[in-house]
């Protein structure tokens, strides 16, 4: 299953999202400077659960941190239990 994933940024807070058989998933965050962003919540809907819905929203918010040149404050459970999964992210997690 191909999952596109979307990044929506406001000035300081951003998501990314994906949205998969009419259903919405997302990984919200927080820029707290240029460099750094929180990683606050992901949010999978039942439906979607067990799909690798969120595995595509976190590896988009890594793929952007390289591209982008910041660093991830993995807060989110999910997103740090992925990073736990992913030794290879250090160079962009906090």
């Amino acid at each position: 299953m191909s999952i596109d994933v979307t990044k929506e940024q406001g000035e300081t807070k951003g998501r990314f999202v994906a949205v998969v058989d009419g259903h919405e998933a997302e990984l919200t965050y927080s820029r707290t400077s240029a460099t750094l962003i929180i990683a606050d919540h992901t949010g999978v809907p039942d439906a979607l659960k067990g799909q690798g819905v969120g595995q595509a929203l976190v590896e988009a918010l890594i793929a952007d941190a390289r591209e982008n040149g910041y660093r991830i404050i993995p807060l989110c459970p999910f997103v740090k239990a992925q990073y736990a999964r992913h030794p290879e992210w250090s160079d962009v997690m906090q």
